[in-house]
């Protein structure tokens, strides 16, 4: 008997487990967009994308932590634009910031015109709630005249009314109906800029919803999981919603959603896409869960390392051991490392002894040697 786990192949035989390691499914071809300079879709590496939690009103604020997102890996930022107040913020923020940057709006289709002419690089409105054909017809020429792509994003909870009726709830099939729905209206009038995202908090609906459309266009996909809670539960979900959509080549842009800072969603989404080997940034702390056997204080230590690079871009594996027998080996693929016992420690290097530091000594050597070996600061405290 087999079975798929995450595109590698598993042959059960008695009591043993085979595990055949198959490469994960290829990427589901799709048709390319541009959001600013960044691609999307066509093959191009899956996008990490957010959104502020700034009142947009306040363009010195929304500013600043568009920069903070930057910096953290963000690639493409999205506002709120709940009335005309933003729209006027706009062109000062997309002006003081490097990330493209994309407008949300719901229901007033003149907020899309002027958000537009504001010069942003893409929006993120459902056009059958904008307003009739004529203001449909309005923002997609608008949009085509500047190339400015449009997504599409279809909410378990606020589907329309008569697909709740039809589907008695908002199912994977009533979503991907919607989602048909508004592409269609675009597609009238000749826009076909589009992205589609299909949001549920629940996983497994997300998962069929995504599936099932997958198979009915070639628009690039954008994946998440809707209100998925806080840092530690998003992170769950969004590890099974996006990692498995992943694995089966399915996405071309991906936003972890937590209830908190956004800069929060960036180790999470990068953390994902580095598990599935589709791409790395950063630092990837490689940790025991300590034991009996442990002497030294690793976890705040640890939880120290992990916040003092987080700023770190350069793809680069840490292990911070517990043991100094077994950690240097246990962490034999790690680019650089340190494992304390009583009173001392060794730094080491791809499991080999570099040199022995007394233990107060290792943290400051290791922070050392990333500077080292990536070429950026790392901040001490």
């Amino acid at each position: 008997m087999c079975l798929l786990i995450l595109g590698r192949v598993a042959r059960i035989s008695g009591k043993n487990l085979e595990v055949l390691l198959t490469p994960l499914k290829p990427r589901r071809p799709t048709r390319r967009i541009h959001i600013g300079h960044v691609p999307i879709g066509g093959g191009a590496p899956i996008v990490v994308q957010s959104m502020t939690n700034t009142d947009t009103r306040d363009a010195g604020a929304t500013i600043a932590q568009i920069r903070r997102l930057e910096r953290a890996g963000c690639e493409v930022v999205r506002v709120a634009v709940p009335d005309r107040e933003a729209v006027e913020r706009l062109a000062e923020i997309k002006a003081s910031v490097s990330v493209p940057l994309v407008a949300d709006i719901h229901f007033d289709y003149r907020l899309a015109l002027g958000a537009l002419r504001a010069g942003v690089d893409g929006l993120r409105l459902n056009p059958g709630n904008i307003g009739g054909a004529d203001k449909v017809r309005r923002v997609a020429e608008e949009a085509k005249a500047r190339q400015v792509p449009i997504r599409i994003g279809v909410n378990s909870g606020s589907l329309e009314k008569d697909l709740l009726t039809r589907y008695g709830s908002p199912t994977a099939e009533a979503m991907v109906e919607s989602a048909l729905r508004h592409m269609e209206l675009l597609q009238d009038h000749g826009f076909d800029l589009i992205k589609v995202s299909l949001k549920s908090s629940d996983v497994l609906t997300t998962l069929s919803a995504y599936r099932l459309l997958a198979q009915k266009t070639d628009v690039p996909l954008h994946l998440g999981v809707t209100e998925a809670g806080t840092p530690v539960q998003g992170a769950i979900k969004s590890a099974l919603g996006i990692g498995l959509l992943l694995a089966e080549g399915i996405g071309d842009t991906i936003r972890v959603s937590v209830t908190g800072d956004p800069e929060e969603e960036m180790p999470i989404a990068y953390g994902i896409l580095r598990a599935l080997g589709l791409r790395r940034r950063g630092v990837e702390i490689i940790s025991c869960p300590t034991c009996g056997r442990t002497e030294w204080d690793l976890i705040p230590l640890t939880q120290k390392v992990e916040k003092l690079v987080s700023g770190v871009a350069t793809p680069l594996t840490v292990a911070i051991m517990g043991c100094v027998v077994n950690g240097p080996g246990e962490a034999r693929e790690a680019d650089v490392g340190i494992a304390g016992g009583r009173g001392t420690g060794i730094l080491f290097k791809k499991g080999r002894r570099v040199r022995k530091l007394p233990q107060e000594g290792l943290l400051e050597a290791l922070l050392d040697e990333i500077e080292a070996m990536t070429g950026e600061s790392v901040p001490r405290s």
